[in-house]
């Protein structure tokens, strides 16, 4: 098992959720100390641990948040702090075992400190490495420190643990207002400046209050250090119904701020008070889709690979009729056609036969598009390429196979007569018509182009030499729209590291985004093919601009696509707009990638003639 550093900044950790509120659901009355469940209901602690492993979390947080003197006093528990952290760590050790990572978890200490309160510096010190002592001894793997409003009483149990063990990993979390400042008032900045000489992994911001607040202040703290971050909000505000606080936020929101926490720069999630395991489950989900674990553990540093002596590697101009055109700079047409639910391809070949005789370049088709179950993209492109003669762009998405049957399909399609790959991550399952289904995830785009990059060196994805290489073109995804347009940018550096040679964008509506995309990559010299997607409706155009990561409609867009009333008028506007796009890019970009607008081809045509 990777240990949490290994793990950090090299694929996302989803922490657990709420201890307490989840004890609190399982029938633990409010007025009742949790820390103490650790001695008196140990099978209770355990099964809350088990829940949460089970709905996918990566580290488990110890029952301990306020098992401190103060707060264990008056409950007449003051002697037992020692215990109570001992036993609370050996709990979640136990069900741990070597599949998850378990976290030390520490609170405030419910009094004030110097100079509002009596309480020392040094003293408060002392409290904290009273109860740390019963957690490292316990054999935690990290602490974390959470839901402090005062950095200078975070400042105290950070020396405590250094003070006990020079090494262990620290999280240091502090929680917020819905304004985005903390408890006590002062701002994230000062936090983070308060925080620089004291040695922590991680820093982050939990508890108090939802998702959206959290979101709002994740995109100032990103910009104020270069420490991950970790971001655990409540499952909302609670609600006080027939005596019981509950939390309203569904799992499906959070899975949703998950994603987004993610996409601005979060290294860390996770959820808080009022979260539970099927938030968990849902949060783990999300993650897997955007951001997969490498369970195989395809690194960057792997990617130069020797080729052996004795075989001759593919030239770009050799590899395709695409990428000889891309490499001697024409301007390259492509068209995407999505697979028939059905047996039977002849409407797409049809299609692809008209589109191959009015000088169409290539057929792009998308693997599984929104998660759907349609006929193999391999198959299509290959009959399409057998009876038509023109070259498709096959899409090869990391969803629905494990490395093998990654590399199995790229060596079947070299034998095929495919030439050409887009290496994509793909969408999750949730977003199809078979939401329950199991996605893979062995590896994301970037992983696959290293595949594909060490079969055209005559390598299998473990190195051994398989005789013949292929000699596949490589194209990967760029989104100019991305949130974070920083972590897309170093995703795209480690995608040419790995062997891209062209790269096709997500729909591209907004010009003035697409100009600035091309601004930051300015440095890149790979080809730059740019998508269009006609809309075909006021409906359609909200729907890409709501729930399509990175396809930003702008509002005067919006607006022309409103005033059309009938279905023909909007299709037909929509066709307007994007010849206007293509007028647009064809002056820069290297090619186009265009979307046939409800299969119609025709609308094509009147497009790029």
């Amino acid at each position: 098992m990777k240990s949490f550093r290994e793990r950090l900044g090299n694929e996302i950790i989803l922490f657990d959720g709420g201890t307490g509120t989840y004890l609190y659901e399982k029938g633990v009355y409010i007025n009742r100390c949790f820390d103490e469940l650790n001695l008196t209901n140990p099978e209770l602690v355990t099964e809350v641990h088990r829940d949460y492993i089970n709905a996918g979390a990566d580290i488990i947080e110890t029952n301990t948040y306020g098992a401190n003197t103060f707060k264990l006093t008056p409950h007449g528990l003051g002697g037992k702090v020692y215990e109570i952290n001992l036993r609370g760590a050996q709990l979640a050790k136990a069900v741990a075992k070597d599949s998850v990572l378990v976290a030390g978890a520490v609170g405030p200490l419910g009094v004030q400190i110097e100079p509002l309160g009596k309480l020392s510096f040094d003293e408060a010190k002392d409290a904290f490495k009273e109860q740390i002592k019963g957690l490292l001894d316990g054999g935690v793997d990290l602490i974390i420190l959470e839901t402090f409003a005062l950095v200078k009483e975070m400042i105290q149990a950070i020396r405590a643990v250094r003070e006990l063990n020079a090494d262990i990993p620290i999280v240091a979390q502090v929680t917020i207002n819905e304004s985005g400042t903390l408890l006590s008032g002062a701002p994230l900045e000062r936090f983070i400046e308060k925080l620089k000489d004291y040695p922590v992994d991680a820093i982050g911001i939990n508890c108090s209050v939802g998702p959206k607040a959290m979101l709002d202040a994740l995109e100032n703290l990103r910009s104020l250090t270069d420490l991950p971050i970790s971001v655990q909000p409540n499952a909302g505000l609670p609600q006080n119904i027939s005596g019981r606080n509950i939390y309203m936020t569904s799992p499906e929101y959070m899975a949703e701020y998950a994603k987004r926490f993610i996409q601005t720069g979060a290294a860390i999630v996770g959820g808080c008070c009022g979260t539970n395991p099927t938030h968990i489950r849902a949060m783990r989900k999300a993650v897997q889709a955007l951001q997969p674990a490498k369970k195989m553990d395809i690194k960057i540093s792997d990617l130069q690979v020797e080729k052996p002596a004795e075989i001759k590697i593919y030239e770009k101009n050799e590899k395709s009729r695409l990428s000889n055109k891309l490499l001697k700079k024409e301007f390259v047409k492509l068209v995407e056609l999505v697979s028939p639910k059905g047996v039977s391809p002849s409407k797409e070949i049809e299609k692809a036969r008209k589109l191959y005789h009015s000088g169409i370049d290539a057929i792009n088709i998308p693997d599984g598009p929104r998660a759907s179950a349609r006929m193999s993209a391999l198959a299509l492109a290959a009959i399409i390429q057998k009876e038509v003669g023109i070259e498709t762009v096959l899409h090869i998405a990391c969803r629905d196979r494990n490395v093998i049957g990654m590399q199995s399909d790229l060596l079947g399609a070299w034998a095929l007569g495919l030439r050409n790959i887009l290496a994509i991550t793909g969408d999750p399952p949730k977003l199809g018509n078979y939401p329950d289904a199991t996605a893979v995830f062995d590896v994301d785009a970037i992983g696959l182009t290293n595949i594909i990059n060490r079969l055209n060196h005559g390598l299998d994805i473990a190195g051994n030499p398989i005789g013949d290489p292929t000699g596949f073109c490589v194209g990967v995804g760029v989104n100019p729209g991305a949130i974070n347009l920083d972590e897309e940018l170093k995703r795209l550096d480690w995608k040419i590291e790995a062997g891209a040679e062209f790269m096709i964008t997500q729909p591209v509506f907004d010009i003035k985004l697409l100009e600035n995309f091309m601004k930051r990559i300015a440095n890149i010299k790979l080809p730059l093919i740019c998508g269009i997607w006609p809309l075909v409706s006021y409906r359609n155009a909200e729907f890409m601009n709501n729930e399509v990561p990175g396809a930003t409609v702008p509002q005067e867009i919006l607006d022309r696509m409103k005033k059309m009333t009938t279905k023909e008028d909007g299709f037909n506007e929509g066709v307007k707009i994007a010849r206007e796009t293509f007028e647009q890019v064809k002056t820069f970009a290297d090619g186009i990638q265009i979307s046939a607008p409800l299969g119609r081809i025709e609308a094509i045509f009147d497009m790029i003639e």
